[in-house]
């Protein structure tokens, strides 16, 4: 049985401020899942903390592309170095970050050990770039299209190793209705399912879909993306675009126990919980409750 181990990813640098003076709240997601025992519940071993670089986006404007992005790029590179070598050694390593930019530290370490799929279970596609928005800076909100070799060269092409995942090798799950991005993705071929469509299809066939492509004998494995914004506002609000009609958490259970206890799952990180917009911790709770469903020894 492969070791799982727990790392923190405590970056907010790809978010934008929630109001003038402040930070992003997300980088507490590690310590709030901790503090349900969460290392505990999933026997995993510990993986420690990738410390982040200090949140500053200085004299940054729009227009001026991805802000954080030298800091970005240099935790990237720590956070792979990190995954990498778990991965290497055979490990599952369960990332806790943060916020969706510390999809491209998986990513590069993964693209530095073989070719590897992403499957992302998120309420938007993530898919910003300057080919289809005037408005790029959050890297969060990029952070799909960052992996597949979208946008500015410092993020995407670190080490000479763009893109870090291919178009072909990307699912995304979770999708709001109507998500504008959705015709684009359909043109490059790269599959999303919505909510609406994850019911009507059911989540066992669209789950065993995923899995069929993304077990195939091309890629070397894959890595699961879990943003928190996936469920619905009525039992996960405290993210920071919560978008209604989500995900129960019994759907998700569904999709993301198979994912991970897949031999060929190499990782997951999990993003956007923000402790500070949920002082009961229900939300906390309720991630731990999905994780350890899915993560704990059977």
């Amino acid at each position: 049985m492969r070791r799982t181990v727990l790392i923190d990813a405590p970056s907010n640098l790809g978010l934008r401020p929630p109001a003038p003076g402040t930070v992003p709240g997300c980088y507490k997601l590690p310590g709030a899942l901790r503090d349900q025992g969460l290392l505990t519940r999933i026997s995993a071993q510990e993986g420690g903390v990738v410390v982040p670089p200090r949140y500053d986006r200085g004299e940054w404007r729009e227009g001026d592309g991805a802000f954080n992005a030298a800091a970005l790029a240099a935790y990237t590179t720590r956070l792979a170095d990190r995954v990498e070598r778990h991965v290497r050694a055979g490990d599952l390593p369960v990332v806790l970050g943060g916020d969706c930019s510390v999809q491209l530290g998986a990513a590069l370490g993964l693209r530095r050990a073989g070719r590897y799929g992403l499957a992302a279970l998120d309420a938007s596609a993530d898919f910003r770039h300057p080919g289809n928005s005037g408005r790029i800076g959050a890297a969060a909100g990029e952070a799909v299209a960052l992996c597949t070799g979208r946008g500015q060269r410092d993020l995407t092409d670190l080490e000479g190793l763009r893109p870090y995942v291919r178009d072909e090798d990307v699912r995304l799950v979770g999708l709001r209705d109507g998500d504008p991005d959705r015709a684009e993705l359909s043109e490059l071929k790269i599959p999303s399912v919505s909510v609406g469509e994850l019911r009507s299809w059911g989540v066992d066939d669209v789950t065993h879909g995923l899995l069929a492509a993304l077990e195939t004998h091309a890629l070397d494995g894959f890595w699961v993306h879990l943003d928190a914004d996936v469920l619905d506002p009525s039992v996960m609000p405290a993210v920071d675009c919560p978008e209604p009609d989500g995900l129960s958490a019994g759907e998700l259970r569904e999709v993301l126990r198979p994912l991970v206890r897949s031999p060929r799952c190499a990782g997951l990180d999990v993003t956007i919980y923000d402790p500070d917009l949920d002082p009961a911790g229900t939300g906390a709770a309720l991630l731990a409750d999905l994780l350890e469903s899915a993560l704990a020894p059977h």
